[in-house]
């Protein structure tokens, strides 16, 4: 798979094609991160990219041609389709769902935003779709680009070092949030590893821990366990996770 990232930060996106499960795939084959700054298309000594909105107000917008040359050079360069995204708070929510689209295809342009934001007329034009990771304002698009990048990469056949991690992580699947996780010492001062863990039952532990993630579920995200389509045998485990909630004992300032 193949992103062209448009960024005024070309330093940015070298690092983040250089470290962590996105390094990996690249050093693998299995994605390749490209960067195009909008600066080398801009006209002018001072290679201007932005200027005052019109009708007053403050901040800078981020000017249409330097942009427009860099998302259709970006285009060029590869003759595979591709999907060019404007990464900006007023998107559709990224969603773990989406993220799978997004690993389906050959090629992501991800054009990344700075100041008070991009031209609408850039966006009618060149822009297939805006997405956004939280209802929240950053200082730039790359933040979000990288996100973005990580999440789709992660999903590439041979990424993970374990393809079954993956398909363990929350939202996958039904869409509920992960179970907990232990690692050794098995005895520690923070408390100890569930004995179920330890039991060497593997049906005990598949159970455990589709319980706890119900559970967990239900307590961060209900929300989620209304698209998830339950199972007789999962409202029966989440009935029992919710009845020893409710017998557990906690601190009086804790929430129920």
């Amino acid at each position: 798979m193949r992103f062209d990232i448009v960024s005024l930060f070309p330093g940015f996106v070298a690092q983040l094609a250089a470290h962590g499960v996105v390094g990996r795939a690249g050093e693998r084959g299995l994605l390749s991160i490209n960067g195009w700054n909008p600066r080398d298309f801009a006209e002018g000594n001072y290679r201007r990219v932005d200027d005052r909105p019109c009708g007053g107000g403050p901040g800078m917008v981020m000017m249409v041609d330097p942009l427009r040359a860099a998302i259709h050079a970006a285009r060029a360069a590869d003759p595979a389709p591709a999907r060019v995204v404007y990464l900006s708070p007023q998107g559709t929510r990224l969603t773990q769902a989406k993220v799978r689209e997004l690993a389906a295809l050959p090629r992501l342009v991800l054009l990344c935003g700075r100041y008070e934001g991009v031209d609408e007329r850039l966006l009618q034009a060149e822009v297939d779709e805006e997405l956004s990771i939280g209802d929240y304002v950053l200082s730039g698009g790359e933040l979000a680009a990288a996100v973005l990048v990580d999440a789709v990469a992660r999903l590439q056949d041979g990424a993970l070092n374990d393809a079954e991690s993956a398909l363990q992580d929350s939202f996958e699947g039904d869409g509920l949030l992960d179970c907990p996780h232990y690692t050794r010492p098995v005895e520690h001062e923070l408390g100890s590893v569930p004995e179920v863990l330890l039991s060497g039952n593997h049906a005990g532990i598949a159970r455990w821990r589709r319980q706890q993630a119900l559970g967990r579920t239900w307590l961060r995200r209900p929300d989620l366990l209304d698209e998830a389509g339950l199972s007789k045998a999962d409202r029966t485990l989440l009935d029992a996770f919710r009845a020893q909630y409710a017998a557990a004992p906690r601190d009086a300032g804790e929430g129920g």
